[in-house]
């Protein structure tokens, strides 16, 4: 039975999905949780034409910590309590799965659960997965929920 698992959470539907699908795991096998979010501040696209990069990363940090605090009560209105972390990306050596597959190291979580929007084709080649970026960088089981 996987006891530390790590949820990896997002403002999408399929990232509602794995918190409570963490939450689930969670209840049944009277694990801990840690719940993670991260933000990537260093790859935004200097080249584009924002008027104010520091404000587009405290937008994103400040929801960032909004999606934490809704994942903390939905947590907490199931009766578990729970580890969070807000992890900010601020160099170009790193990418979100690498992010969430180093954190689930050390942490240690015996388990990964994230939700996958199921994207195929082109959609999937432009913008990428983050689910299927950890899947292929961690060394830790990873549990994909997929969104409806």
């Amino acid at each position: 039975m996987f006891k530390p698992i790590l949820v990896a959470v997002d403002s999408s539907e399929t990232g509602e999905l794995a918190l409570q699908a963490a939450i689930g795991l969670a209840t049944e096998s009277q694990a801990q949780l840690r719940i993670v979010h991260v933000v990537d501040v260093a790859n935004l696209n200097m080249g584009a034409e924002f008027p104010d990069h520091s404000s587009v990363s405290e937008s994103l940090l400040q929801k960032g910590q909004d999606v934490m605090r809704n994942a903390e009560t939905a947590v907490a209105v199931s009766g578990l309590e729970c580890e969070s972390s807000l992890i900010t990306i601020d160099n170009l050596n790193m990418r979100i799965p690498e992010a969430i597959a180093d954190d689930a190291e050390t942490w240690p979580a015996d388990l990964i659960v994230l939700g996958t929007h199921g994207r195929r084709g082109l959609s999937r080649l432009f913008l990428g997965s983050v689910a299927e970026g950890v899947v292929r960088v961690a060394t830790k089981p990873v549990l994909l929920i997929p969104g409806k």
